[in-house]
């Protein structure tokens, strides 16, 4: 009996440790700058929006969103980019990806693309996602061009 209630114990304490590290769904995101995360949030932490600094420096870097609807990847996905006056300046649309593979979770965009849409007009462009599954779209990310060499995420 003994040997029952301590293999039974083990396999939960077991379970419970896998479980810990299984992010099972929830809506979140994630923004990389050359493969480094600088901006992630998941939850309710979603709706706040946080500011992401570019620069002529960064110009030869690729800006990559990830973005998960309760552990799913969305359908019919796109970046936009919108002056402060809410005007579409640019927008990258993304093929369905395949069920869980990370690799096709990735939407990319040239660092050169949004610094270009700036034109110095605006110090601050607005960072957007949409998709089937949020149609109305998501306001990621402020991201502020500035002329100082470094790039970074507040």
């Amino acid at each position: 009996m003994k040997s029952i209630i301590s293999t039974t114990m083990t396999l939960v304490a077991f379970a419970a440790t896998l479980l810990s590290f299984t992010n099972f769904g929830g809506e979140g995101f994630e923004i990389f700058l050359n493969n480094k995360v600088v901006i992630q949030q998941f939850g309710k932490t979603t709706n706040a929006v946080n500011s992401l600094r570019l620069n002529q420096q960064s110009s030869n870097d690729q800006l990559t969103v990830k973005y998960y609807h309760c552990g799913q990847v969305g359908k019919n996905r796109v970046i936009t980019i919108k002056d402060g006056q809410n005007k579409v300046l640019k927008e990258w649309r993304y093929a369905d990806a395949a069920a869980s593979i990370s690799s096709s979770v990735a939407m990319n965009c040239n660092v050169k693309d949004i610094l270009n849409l700036n034109r110095g007009k605006e110090r601050t462009l607005n960072l957007y996602y949409s998709s089937n599954e949020l149609p109305n779209g998501r306001l990621l990310a402020n991201i502020v061009v500035e002329n100082n060499p470094v790039a970074s995420s507040k």
